[in-house]
């Protein structure tokens, strides 16, 4: 079992920046593969970025490539999502998911695989 809790999210304007922490508490959190998800009104939930266990593959959704870094840190038991040059399409609740995997080396795209979820934090991009 482990407990995840998102921070970090708030009004920004269009352009600006943000960093998403993700806090697991429980089992080891080096045994996870993680990725962050977000869900805007009256969409469904999407993948945006996942991070292997040992940080070393990671993988970003088209449409916030090149903007967005996901990392983590396993000293501290805590994921990251660095956003930067926000858009209003951006704006949605954001949630970070655990996934038990074996493989050191793998991450997962399919919401569906994941076996813990945060509460999820909001991101509010203002044009």
């Amino acid at each position: 079992q482990v407990q995840l809790v998102e921070s970090g999210g708030k009004l920004v304007q269009a352009g600006g920046s943000l960093r998403l922490s993700c806090l697991a508490s429980g089992r080891a959190f080096s045994i996870y593969a993680l990725g962050w998800f977000r869900q805007a009104p009256g969409k469904e939930r999407e993948f945006v970025a996942a991070i292997s266990r040992s940080g070393g593959n990671t993988y970003y959704a088209d449409s916030v490539n090149g903007r967005f870094t996901i990392s983590r840190d396993n000293a501290k038991n805590t994921v990251y999502l660095q956003m930067n040059s926000l858009k209003p399409e951006d704006t949605a609740v954001y949630y970070c998911a655990a996934d038990f995997n074996v493989d050191y080396n793998r991450y997962e795209l399919t919401a569906s695989v994941y076996d813990y979820w945060g509460q999820g934090t909001q991101v509010t991009v203002s044009s």
